[in-house]
């Protein structure tokens, strides 16, 4: 397809005195209507400008959208990622709870295996006071437990102690 140097000029976004020099240097021809064959002009100038802004147009739109899209997944992941934060805070406050509990509890575990200690000790206390009670008992009575006694003791109900 043969075009004016004019039209030409417009479409590749060339001067017409560039043309025109092209031309005299016998880098372009033109036919003798003096028209420019559009195949010369790409050979010479590639594609033309109006061509290049449209490619460039769809490119940018299509830019565009995936700029769109992936500014929408950053954001997307963003909040996954600050979600993601605040979970992993949470948990770590509720194990730092479960550390506190399990303090509290060996303490009071401490606590009481102490006040089991006192506990078995005045057990122990107790008991030896009351062997050597019987011991005493039965070396002054010697023969004389063998007697059944003839009034009856009165029996008080025992109130349980507890020795800390």
């Amino acid at each position: 397809m043969n075009i004016s140097v004019t039209k030409a000029a417009k479409e590749w976004g060339v001067s017409r005195t560039t043309i025109y020099q092209k031309v005299n240097d016998g880098e372009l021809s033109r036919t003798a209507e003096k028209k420019i064959d559009t195949a010369e002009m790409f050979r010479v100038f590639g594609e033309p400008l109006s061509r290049k802004r449209t490619e460039q147009l769809l490119d940018s739109t299509h830019n565009t959208h995936l700029e769109s899209q992936t500014v929408q997944s950053c954001t997307e992941l963003e909040h996954q990622l600050e979600l993601e934060k605040l979970k992993n805070e949470h948990l770590r406050q509720q194990v730092s709870d479960q550390k506190h509990l399990i303090e509290n509890y060996q303490q009071q575990i401490s606590q009481l295996n102490k006040t089991l200690d006192k506990a078995n000790a005045s057990i122990q206390d107790f008991a030896q006071v009351k062997l050597l009670e019987f011991k005493q008992f039965s070396s002054n009575d010697g023969p004389q437990l063998e007697q059944k006694p003839t009034t009856t003791p009165t029996t008080t109900p025992k109130k349980k102690r507890w020795f800390f």
